[in-house]
């Protein structure tokens, strides 16, 4: 664990969708809360279970090399990711993403970023 005045000092230099060469150091509970990544910070990455392929046996296994996207940074000393490669993503992402981060902002410092927080949860279509 890092300082606070370190975390703030990383996440000042984090941009949204940046990518990073990462290592899969854990998947704890396949299937269930998602894949522990190293990508060479002092503060992990993580992958939700929700941008994951539902087949488990798609996941990456512990060991893959891959690349990763900084897909979310907030107060946790953690970067949440998402998988680069389409084979470790979840399903029609594409339709997952215009659901429940439409508008998302690209290239954004993280600690510039103002998202609404109800961009997380899908959109009810009238």
């Amino acid at each position: 664990m890092v300082s606070t005045e370190e975390w703030t000092r990383i996440r000042r230099g984090l941009r949204f969708g940046q990518r990073f060469r990462g290592t899969v150091t854990a998947v704890p509970r396949p299937g269930a809360i998602g894949i522990f990544v190293d990508i060479g910070l002092p503060v992990g990455g993580f992958v939700d279970v929700l941008l994951l392929p539902t087949v488990v046996e798609r996941w990456p296994g512990r060991g893959t090399e891959a690349e990763f996207e900084v897909w979310w940074v907030d107060q946790r000393q953690q970067v949440r990711l998402k998988p680069v490669d389409p084979q470790f993503l979840c399903d029609d992402f594409t339709h997952w993403q215009a659901d429940r981060r439409p508008g998302w902002p690209e290239d954004v410092p993280v600690d510039q970023a103002w998202v609404d927080a109800a961009a997380t949860y899908p959109r009810v279509l009238a």
